[in-house]
């Protein structure tokens, strides 16, 4: 058996070790070798982390130079001069770095320390540019794809997000139904932050937080249709609050954008008095989003998007939904109920076309597509009863739906709809393939110009914050300070 296999063991780190303990000893490698047993370059190559040794090997060498052999298995450097030496190895055999086809720079005695941490600070540079190149559509949805999936896999359920947000509501008193503005100024007190609203915030950001200050920049107006201005403040909190750092990547982007979400939406609709009122209405068999929306004066999709933390994990009520354009495209979906939401080869589900049978499309078609409209839609995967909202957006119109299984229709207002379709979607002859009398009128015959945004060609926006100008922000803040001071 050998150490690695053993214990897991960084064979650059033992190797370390066994140099430091045996110079420390005062030994030679000549004489560690004949201590041993072994030939002084077989200790060489252990000694430079290019060898592997066998547990019998670690036990003659700890027992020659007088220590326990759990000294030569620790996983901390022995100085920091070797702490850089190794990290300078482990970047150097980096993918990233080998691929510039540049030398290995040995980190020992003869590289003066100067130099060690110039290449140490390179290396890490490289590193932080790497992470923070564009990421394709093709990361992005693979990403998300993979959020999806995890939200599918916990039924969108945040056990860890409602207790930290209902710590942070049993912090400012707060004890009964929707959290007021002034329930929100108590919240950034107690995390520590003033609220500043301003003209002049960067065109690329929602909010801009001073951490040096502790000063939170909000506009003074909401940034566009839909964004609740208490959401806005309540996601920034919730970073701090969650203990968020730098994203990492472009998934950790989206994961902490999906939990500040989730945040906010909890301290906006709290736990307790949520589901209370949804069990009310559950026990009236009139669970309605219109209703959740109203008791909470939250946006209809807020009151969507927590609808569906709660449903499965307290009601056992599986759901779908969706936000859908009128032109068709999906995008924002979740399902835990087996739905099947047309999809790409990556997975995603975003930038997809809907069945045109489905109700987040048949709402535009209706009369009055404004008020409530519910629907069974028979599809491949079972029968789905919707409930679906249409809202006006400076992008167009789009439907927000929520959805569920034939059976728990009941427990819905509108469950007793008579309105229903029939989608037999992926086969194309559903809703895709056009009648035969018009192929035979038109093919060949059209040729149409297709609008192409340029963002779908276009690599997604870089930086640890995608799509937010460094630059602007840091002049943003600037400003802020000196006119403070």
């Amino acid at each position: 058996m050998t150490a690695s296999s053993s214990d897991s063991v960084d064979l650059v780190t033992l190797g370390q070790r066994l140099r430091h303990l045996r110079r420390t000893r005062g030994l030679t490698l000549d004489q560690l070798s004949e201590a041993v047993g072994r030939a002084p370059s077989q200790l060489s190559l252990i000694e430079n982390g290019k060898r592997e040794p066998k547990l019998s090997l670690l036990q003659a060498i700890a027992a020659a130079l007088g220590v326990p052999m759990q000294d030569l298995l620790r996983t901390e450097a022995p100085s920091r001069r070797a702490a850089l030496e190794i990290e300078l190895t482990h970047l150097q055999k980096n993918p990233a770095y080998s691929a510039l086809g540049l030398p290995v720079v040995k980190g020992g005695r003869r590289l003066p320390a100067d130099a060690l941490e110039s290449l140490i600070g390179l290396h890490r540079e490289l590193n932080r540019v790497l992470t923070e190149q564009s990421a394709t559509p093709e990361v992005a949805r693979r990403a998300n794809a993979q959020l999806r999936a995890d939200m599918r896999n916990r039924n969108n359920y945040f056990a860890e997000i409602e207790a930290a947000a209902n710590k942070i509501l049993l912090s400012v008193r707060h004890t009964t139904g929707p959290l007021s503005q002034r329930g929100i100024l108590d919240i950034a007190a107690q995390v520590g932050f003033s609220l500043h609203y301003v003209n002049d915030l960067p065109s690329s950001t929602r909010s801009v937080t001073d951490l040096k200050n502790r000063r939170i920049y909000l506009p003074q107006v909401a940034s566009g249709k839909g964004h609740d201005p208490r959401g806005v403040v309540l996601q920034t909190l919730g970073h701090f609050v969650l203990g968020h750092n730098d994203p990492a990547d472009y998934g950790d982007f989206l994961r902490q954008r999906v939990e500040v979400n989730y945040f906010a939406a909890a301290l906006l609709m709290p736990e307790k008095f949520a589901v209370d009122f949804l069990a009310e209405a559950k026990a009236d068999r009139a669970l309605a989003i219109d209703d959740f929306r109203d008791a909470f004066g939250v946006s209809y999709e807020t009151a969507a998007h927590r609808f569906t933390n709660l449903a499965t994990h307290h009601f056992g009520i599986p759901v779908h939904f969706a936000r859908v354009h009128e032109s068709g495209i999906v995008y924002k979906a979740y399902e835990n109920d087996n739905v099947r939401f047309p999809s790409d080869v990556t997975g995603a589900i975003e930038g997809q076309p809907v069945c045109r049978k489905w109700a987040s499309r048949t709402v535009f078609e209706a009369e009055d597509p404004y008020s409530s409209f519910y629907q069974f839609t028979d599809t491949t995967a079972g029968t789905y009863w919707c409930t679906v909202h249409v809202e006006s957006t400076r992008s167009g119109e789009f439907s927000v739906t929520v959805g569920t299984p034939y059976e728990h229709a009941r427990w819905f207002r509108g469950g007793d709809v008579s309105g229903r379709t029939v989608s037999t979607c992926p086969d194309p002859d559903c809703c895709r393939r056009p009648p035969a009398q018009l192929v035979e009128n038109w093919a060949g015959n059209a040729w149409p110009s297709a609008r192409v945004h340029s963002h779908l060609l276009a690599a997604l926006p870089p930086g640890t914050f995608p799509g937010v100008d460094n630059r602007d922000v840091y002049d943003f803040l600037e400003r802020r300070d000196h006119a403070a001071s």
